[in-house]
């Protein structure tokens, strides 16, 4: 196959799999949204979801969220890793949110960037699933399996996104994202395939004989 043509089975078979993929995030609103995808940095979304209802219970706003002290935000979120870098950026974004935003998370990808501890990825998720404007943000694991899927040879998950946002119609990228995670985590799995055995990898690479070595991203 010629990559325009593994990336359009990919798409197709994907939107057969997962026609209407939920967010997988639990969340009310784009800053709950916000906060979730803060806190699944190096953590799983099944932890996640357990903690943020007990975080929101004590602050679903930026305006409660402000009244709490970075400490009281740490022990909360303690259990999702990496807790003094989230709840301090939790609590600034939450105050620079009420101070140049009106107390709203802003629908802009250079002014979400700008808010502490949010990154592109971030930034990318939350344009994509709380305002509906096309983003392809993309992981470690988008980036593991467009490698095995030979629609990158990128280093880094920035040329990745680069190469899929050419690969795909701007339509689908909102979508795509979310049936790749779906799909990485039901069949290419970084431990349950190495790029010859998922229905995927098979039918992509049909000769392909010795595992697919990912570039680091």
């Amino acid at each position: 196959m010629l990559k325009a043509e593994r990336a359009s089975y990919i798409q197709n078979r994907l939107a057969e799999l997962y026609p209407d993929p939920p967010v997988p995030l639990d969340h009310k609103d784009p800053y709950t949204l916000l906060i979730a995808v803060l806190l699944s940095a190096q953590c799983t979304d099944v932890r996640v979801n357990q903690i943020t209802p007990l975080l929101f219970a004590r602050a679903d706003t930026p305006q409660e969220m402000a009244k709490l002290s970075v400490e009281e935000i740490q022990e909360i979120v303690r259990p999702c890793g990496l807790s003094p870098m989230k709840s301090k950026g939790i609590a600034g974004l939450s105050r620079i949110l009420l101070n140049e935003h009106g107390g709203e998370v802003p629908a802009d990808m250079e002014a979400l960037e700008a808010l502490p501890a949010v990154g592109h990825k971030t930034a990318s998720v939350v344009m994509s699933q709380a305002f509906g404007v096309p983003a392809f943000p993309v992981d470690t694991h988008i980036h593991r399996l467009a490698q095995r899927w030979g629609l990158t040879s990128g280093k880094n998950v920035v040329q990745t996104e680069r190469d899929l946002k050419r690969l795909f119609p701007k339509s689908s990228w909102n979508d795509l994202h979310l049936q790749i995670i779906f799909y990485g985590r039901e069949h290419c799995s970084a431990r349950g395939c190495d790029g010859t055995i998922c229905e995927i990898c098979r039918t992509v690479y049909p000769n392909r004989k010795h595992p697919k070595q990912t570039k680091k991203s």
